[in-house]
């Protein structure tokens, strides 16, 4: 892990500045298929509801589907901004939800051929978006790569999306020890998604934060969760964020104290699954 970090940090060498004018949240997580992309897009859409001006930006370079969450066909993507005359307002959609998004981009290729200055003119293009909203977040990829830590270092606030597995687990604290290699990295804020109880949620958060405080002295602000919801399944295949298809389900529920304790600094308190809630977990 240490030669690994040490190349990942010679690669970020004169990284460009963090914003100063906007708040910055990175959406990361430890492996794929945890609910990272469809939370980020829900909090950016709770955060505008709340009264926030807020950009999402798609920065899974290889693997984006933001756009497709929200059954929009996009015709620019982050990559074009790259391009020498592309502005960042060039780039920026408009989605039907009230929130501003910059696509990602999908293909091993275009992953492949992203170079290390293309990154670094990305992020600086992305610093003038700041004079437009108040909130960025940015929907990293899963795992641990050089794209990944570049948008996670621009960020000062980190919001880090595992699941109860074993694995999920596992994948989050390697990605908690790599990002403890590098100076200046924010707080990191811990979301469990898909519990199916508070007793889940409790005992994840507690797991995980006592095995980093163990062995990284590193210490995770258990900021909330989100219940397993089958509505969530159900607004993917919609091409519609749950939050908006079932604005009272467990999970928009969930979400909407996620932007209070986002907003406010504080944990998420304890949210009722009602009644729907309970038969879900009952009949599956």
């Amino acid at each position: 892990m240490a030669d690994q970090a040490t190349r990942l940090r010679n690669l970020l060498d004169g990284r460009t500045n963090r914003i100063e004018s906007a708040r910055v949240i990175a959406v990361t997580s430890g492996k794929g298929g945890v609910g990272k992309t469809n939370l980020a897009l829900n909090l950016s859409i709770g955060l505008q509801k709340a009264g926030k001006k807020v950009l999402l930006i798609d920065a899974d370079i290889g693997m984006a589907n933001i756009n497709l969450l929200m059954g929009r066909v996009t015709q620019r993507s982050i990559m074009d901004l790259v391009k020498y005359k592309t502005r960042v307002e060039d780039v920026i959609e408009e989605s039907n939800f009230g929130i501003k998004y910059i696509s990602g981009v999908a293909g091993v290729d275009k992953m492949l051929n992203a170079s290390h200055e293309d990154l670094r003119i990305i992020q600086r293009k992305i610093v003038d978006a700041s004079n437009m909203v108040d909130t960025i977040v940015i929907d990293t990829g899963a795992g641990l790569s050089r794209y990944v830590i570049e948008f996670i270092l621009f960020a000062r606030e980190i919001l880090l999306v595992t699941t109860s597995e074993p694995a999920s687990m596992a994948d989050a604290y390697t990605i908690v020890k790599a990002y403890n290699e590098f100076q200046g990295i924010g707080r990191v804020k811990l979301v469990v998604n898909r519990v199916r109880s508070l007793d889940e949620w409790n005992a994840t958060a507690d797991q995980l934060n006592q095995t980093t405080q163990k062995f990284l002295n590193v210490f995770l602000d258990p900021l909330g969760y989100v219940y397993e919801d089958k509505e969530v399944a159900t607004a993917v295949k919609k091409q519609e964020p749950f939050l908006i298809h079932n604005p009272n389900s467990p999970a928009s529920r969930c979400v909407r104290e996620l932007v209070k304790s986002i907003l406010n600094g504080t944990r998420m308190p304890p949210v009722s699954k009602g009644w729907r809630g309970v038969l879900q977990g009952i009949f599956g």
